[in-house]
């Protein structure tokens, strides 16, 4: 544990980046990683399929941000390279998708099945990006190649990698959330303790706090 008093409420500082996440999804990686092709679909007049060199007119930025995961561990300064989500639906899907003006919400899926929704409005802040590399380094399998979503205002289960789909759509009805209901807060934001639904955010630090251990060891385990 590394002691910091900038963390966010009830999370602690580790000096290392596991791969993390539910357990069901602790198998379902490719070691390989695969060529960008990612479906623009949901409440749009045109859907389009994206490869890495649709990308370009994009300004590719860096950024230093904090990763907080929803069962209380935060990785802090992190380098990730990539492009602005604001940038990417301002000259990208405006143009040549044109969305719905009633599409708020937006549906990312992975290539693991995994997936997660967010308001619009808070995906089109400065620094929610899409990003391909992490401390230098082309993103890896373990971290979400070859394209994931950085969220770093929401907890770390909004943050989707290996991204094959992003969906617009009017409400969530079309989501359905990976985990337990009471997991998934539609927004997560870090700041107000949003870890979940139903229960206070210091209840689910308890709850989920006991996992990490184990939870470390599994993904580390399928990874050889």
């Amino acid at each position: 544990m590394v002691k910091n008093n900038l963390l966010s409420p009830g999370q602690f500082a580790i000096d290392h980046f596991p791969r993390f996440g539910l357990t069901q999804y602790a198998d379902k990686y490719s070691t390989q990683s695969s060529p960008l092709d990612i479906l623009i679909s949901g409440d749009v007049e045109d859907k389009i399929r994206l490869a890495e060199k649709d990308l370009d007119p994009l300004t590719r930025i860096e950024q230093t941000s904090d990763f907080h995961c929803v069962t209380t561990w935060t990785r802090q300064n992190l380098l990730w390279s990539g492009y602005r989500f604001k940038d990417f639906y301002q000259k990208i899907i405006l143009p040549n998708v044109r969305p719905s003006n009633k599409a708020n919400y937006v549906i990312f899926r992975s290539q693991d099945g995994f997936r997660s929704i967010l308001p619009l409005s808070d995906l089109l802040a400065d620094e929610v990006l899409l990003a391909d590399r992490l401390d230098g380094e082309p993103l890896s399998a373990k971290h979400g190649a070859p394209l994931r979503l950085v969220t770093p205002a929401h907890y770390g289960y909004k943050s989707t990698k290996h991204l094959t789909t992003i969906e617009f759509w009017p409400d969530e009805s079309k989501f359905h959330p990976p985990m337990y209901r009471f997991m998934s807060h539609p927004r997560a934001r870090v700041e107000f303790e949003e870890r979940g639904l139903w229960f206070p955010g210091w209840f689910l630090r308890y709850l989920y706090r006991p996992q990490i251990k184990s939870t470390i060891k599994l993904f580390e385990e399928t990874m050889k």
